[in-house]
């Protein structure tokens, strides 16, 4: 078995301090270096994007479990908002051209509420929210304007940050929210990813059907049939190459279930107990829902409680909730409970843990690569020569990189092998997630011995297909590449 190669976070590190001393005569340069540096010991950034009313805000919300990002048409949604873990709440502005100012925080309706103090939007770079929570202190979480706006200025401001064309990308990887797939979003993804390994791949892009409680006009079997959508997404050749997953959420139906009130359970309480037949009725349409009038005698919200229950709830999240709390359910936390698991967030935060949490150094590297590529790029000298060459031998040579271009290549559809071994060099590849069990196969308390032994079978599995004489040259390429894969696990495991 080799030797375990040096971890690749440590080795681009190394090369940040030699290229910031290589320019140390450039502050540019090394302010933009030592930048990237610092990065590393910073949470993973996770940009959320997608079209306008894709549900970008409600999904932050829902991720962080708290209602901080404003979720209406106004504003502060056409400017990018930075948000992270902070021991005390602080909202700061950073105008193009004047210094950082830091701006008044209300609520109204339980939602946070930004004054930019008169600062037209298109003065403004960025609005950082610090704000103390448990989900931002492993990712810090960045809303961005809504992709073919009608307003040119805010497309243009998601799609510079996203895929900028003079400098990488500040995120280190992306959600996307897209309510069906539209060319757009295939335009979208397709510019943000680049062959180049190091650039944005599929690895870094999660795909989200978002707003999935609306399929089906809010029918109680809407999840169910937005999941197969899903799974009809991740099964396309196309959409495989341009993004790691996709996965169905309600966005509002999770932020509601994580932030829901008491005075709401009440109401919903109220409305359970109509006659099933006039429940039904107001139902049919969320307008029908604000606008009937109650039955005479009946207790119940009024038509303005009504309408606020149906942006909270959704008619999805409002027939649930009375179909609950009429099977008996009587406990406020079983019904928020219920929403939350029905909403596909859990299924979310599984999979940015599998394919970004485990992946963070190799994205931040990457991130780190770019970097010193563009100060290499565009201050060439002779004495920088030799980091040119360790950008390049690390691209090649770092076993990360090269699982990540097989990946995309098995995606693509370019090698062609039974499904089944293709579904296998996949995962050992780590495209179901990065640690031992995800790779494997095995649940995620799988002891040691379980692991080294399926360890142990995948090498020799594919160290057979390897050097069988019926493997052709890229078949056998790919069969030792998942090999070195199979014994970096073990490499893993003996450490």
């Amino acid at each position: 078995m080799t030797a375990p190669a040096p971890h690749l976070g440590s080795v681009v590190r190394v090369l940040l301090r030699r290229t910031i001393d290589a320019y140390h005569d450039s502050p540019q340069a090394v302010g933009w270096l030592q930048y990237n540096l610092n990065r590393f010991d910073e949470p993973l950034r996770v940009a959320i994007a997608g079209k306008v009313k894709a549900g970008k805000s409600t999904l932050l919300n829902a991720l962080v479990g708290e209602e901080i990002a404003p979720t209406d048409a106004g504003e502060c949604t056409r400017i990018v908002t930075w948000y992270l873990d902070a021991q005390i709440p602080k909202v700061t502005m950073f105008p193009r051209n004047t210094s950082p100012r830091q701006l008044t925080i209300s609520r109204a309706s339980g939602a946070l509420k930004f004054d930019l103090q008169g600062t037209r939007v298109e003065d403004v770079d960025k609005l950082e929210v610090q704000w103390p929570s448990q989900s931002l202190r492993t990712h810090t979480l960045i809303d961005t304007p809504g992709i073919a706006s009608l307003s040119r200025d805010t497309s243009s401001r998601a799609g510079a940050f996203l895929t900028p064309d003079d400098s990488p990308s500040q995120a280190d990887a992306v959600i996307y929210l897209m309510r069906h797939l539209h060319a757009t979003d295939v335009r979208f993804l397709e510019s943000f990813f680049d062959q180049g390994v190091a650039k944005a791949t599929p690895i870094n892009t999660i795909g989200v059907l978002s707003r999935a409680d609306e399929i089906g006009v809010g029918r109680l079997d809407a999840l169910s049939s937005a999941r197969r959508i899903a799974r009809r997404y991740r099964a396309d050749e196309k959409i495989r190459g341009l993004c790691q997953t996709v996965v169905a959420v309600a966005g509002l139906l999770a932020q509601t279930g994580r932030t829901m009130r008491q005075d709401e359970f009440a109401a919903l309480t109220a409305l359970a107990e109509l006659p099933r037949s006039d429940l039904d009725g107001m139902l049919l349409s969320v307008d029908r829902f604000s606008r009937t009038e109650l039955p005479d005698g009946a207790a119940g919200p009024d038509a303005d409680a009504r309408a606020r229950l149906m942006e909270r709830f959704g008619l999805f999240g409002v027939r649930l909730s009375t179909t609950l709390i009429r099977q008996g359910v009587t406990d406020p936390n079983a019904i928020a409970s219920e929403l939350v698991k029905r909403s596909g967030l859990d299924e979310l935060r599984s999979v940015l843990t599998t394919q970004f949490s485990e992946r963070r150094d190799l994205l931040k590297a990457r991130s780190a690569l770019l970097a010193v590529d563009l100060v290499l790029t565009r201050e060439p000298r002779p004495a920088a020569a030799p980091l040119v060459a360790e950008v390049e031998r690390i691209l090649a040579g770092a076993h990360e990189f090269a699982e990540l271009r097989l990946l995309s290549t098995l995606r693509s559809g370019a090698i062609r092998m039974p499904t089944e071994a293709l579904q296998e060099a996949e995962r050992l590849l780590g495209g179901d997630g990065g640690s031992a069990a995800a790779r494997l196969g095995l649940e995620p308390d799988a002891g040691p011995d379980e692991l080294w032994s399926a360890a142990l079978d995948a090498v020799a599995r594919w160290q057979r297909r390897a050097e069988s004489p019926m493997s052709g040259r890229a078949v056998s390429d790919m069969a030792r590449l998942v090999v070195r894969s199979c014994e970096g696990i073990l490499a893993g495991l003996r450490r």
